[in-house]
């Protein structure tokens, strides 16, 4: 493409003919990948890439950029091709201010009337939280981020922290996932998530994986399986495989911006026993004979 600009199908990973969904679905995707505060290792990589990945965005989202974009490729955006320059707003300065890091990012206008505004008030509409800058579009906003724990992310949590110079009391609530941002009054927090032990989570839905023991999957029992609200007994079929996956209704997250709860996710795993005791040997091949 011109200027060395990577093509913005490719950014996002569509082909040229992708329906609008699938655009959303792919910076979704993107956009959860490269937010540079999952990337604290190589932050200017993440913001490049991060800022790239909306520039895309804000382009094949609007039909009337599309189509330009289509026509002419990044021509359409150069200076005097009519829509002006893609990606204008740049991300600011960061810092750091007692447990948080913060980004300060300020907002541009448009050209040609179309304005590719600030990467991260497109993440916000998508991901929680009105954008910052619609009442005052001169203001500059701090942005602090703050790592917490699965469980404290699972039931919600308040913290008391100190954000410029003034000691605070801050609510997180429950079901708030990795890379939220969430809108206070004077600034806006994106939190991280701690990983957890043993739970694996998508959206509000967690999974676990749990081992059977061998005579339990075949002659059936119960076992214990650990959920966010505590240890739980759960009912084994007889002859159940390895690899089993059962459902336990409500009992993920609380849905972060609605009612109730995900499901949780047990995979089970039948454990086969590496060593025998000679009796326990001579009983497998006396079930061996009976063909099983």
């Amino acid at each position: 493409m011109a200027d060395g600009k990577a093509d913005y199908y490719d950014v996002l990973g569509v082909s040229k003919d992708a329906s609008d969904a699938e655009i959303k679905r792919a910076y979704r995707k993107q956009a959860l990948e490269w937010h540079p505060d999952k990337h604290k290792d190589n932050k200017e990589v993440a913001e490049r890439r991060f800022k790239e990945i909306n520039e895309a965005y804000q382009v094949l989202s609007d039909p009337e950029k599309r189509s330009a974009y289509d026509q002419f490729g990044h021509q359409a955006f150069a200076p005097g091709g009519g829509f002006g320059r893609a990606g204008s707003s740049p991300f600011g300065n960061t810092g750091q201010w007692g447990p948080f890091t913060y980004t300060y990012s300020g907002s541009q206008g448009g050209f040609g009337g179309f304005d590719f505004g600030d990467p991260f008030e497109i993440f916000e509409q998508f991901f929680g939280g009105g954008s910052p800058f619609r009442a005052t579009r001169t203001t500059r906003i701090p942005r602090y981020s703050i790592d917490i724990e699965f469980m404290e992310a699972a039931r919600g949590t308040q913290k008391e922290v100190d954000i410029g110079g003034r000691r605070r009391k801050i609510k997180i609530p429950a079901g708030v996932d990795d890379g939220s941002r969430i809108r206070f009054d004077d600034f806006i927090l994106s939190v991280n998530v701690k990983p957890h032990a043993f739970f694996e989570r998508d959206g509000a839905d967690i999974y676990v994986r749990q081992s059977v023991p061998f005579s339990t999957a075949i002659l059936g029992g119960t076992i214990t399986v650990p959920t966010i609200d505590g240890e739980l007994k759960l009912k084994i079929r007889k002859g159940t495989a390895s690899g089993t996956m059962v459902r336990l209704r409500g009992k993920g997250l609380p849905h972060l911006h609605g009612r109730g709860q995900g499901d949780q996710y047990v995979k089970l795993d039948v454990e086969i026993p590496s060593k025998l005791t000679h009796k326990q040997k001579d009983l497998i091949k006396e079930l061996q004979k009976e063909g099983l």
